[in-house]
């Protein structure tokens, strides 16, 4: 048996997939335009990976998953994820998202700064969200460009996707006029 097994299940979003290893999750994908072009990138990605009933622990992610792309208040941030093949600044990163709640965000400068570094950093953690192997478990599509803006997503469906994700979470992006007209109040919880 392979070392690598998959599962995909159907959501509000359309089908997605969780890969794992005895580890943990070690990948994540949202829908492609179908369920063969899905497969056919779990299989690009982890060659000899094997479609499986999920045992428990990835089943709960499953569901939460599901839950939280249903726009139920889900925080996924107790998932066993496996970073080992990850770069050690990439695992500060996604620590440091996977602790934004649903409904907030915060921009790629402010996730620099928690991590101690400078926000001149801001570029290398946008590369690390690009590099992301588990989005929605490693919630990369809470992180924003300055200002609020949406900033990039690479995952599949791009921008659209992850603004409807951050929507399903009730999160705001955008600028959102100040009090006084002058002030712009970047992203807000919900």
């Amino acid at each position: 048996m392979s070392s690598r097994a998959f599962t995909v299940f159907d959501t509000a979003i359309g089908a997605c997939a969780l890969v794992w290893g005895e580890a943990g999750i070690v990948g994540a994908f949202l829908p492609e335009a179908d369920e063969g072009a899905l497969r056919a990138r779990i299989a690009r990605r982890f060659v000899g990976a094997v479609e499986a009933p999920a045992p428990p622990a990835v089943a709960d992610a499953v569901a939460g998953v599901i839950a939280l792309l249903a726009g139920e208040e889900r925080d996924l941030a107790d998932v066993a994820l496996d970073f080992s093949a990850c770069t050690d600044f990439q695992r500060r990163v996604y620590a440091v998202v996977r602790a934004i709640p649903p409904g907030e965000t915060l921009t790629y400068g402010e996730v620099a700064a928690r991590m101690g570094e400078p926000r001149e950093a801001a570029r290398a953690v946008g590369e690390a969200m690009g590099r992301n192997p588990v989005p929605i478990l490693m919630p990369c599509h809470r992180v924003l460009g300055a200002g609020g803006k949406p900033g990039g997503f690479s995952a599949p469906g791009g921008l659209e996707t992850k603004l409807k994700m951050l929507q399903i979470e009730g999160a705001t992006v955008g600028e959102t006029p100040a009090l006084f007209g002058d002030l712009p109040l970047a992203v807000r919880p919900r």
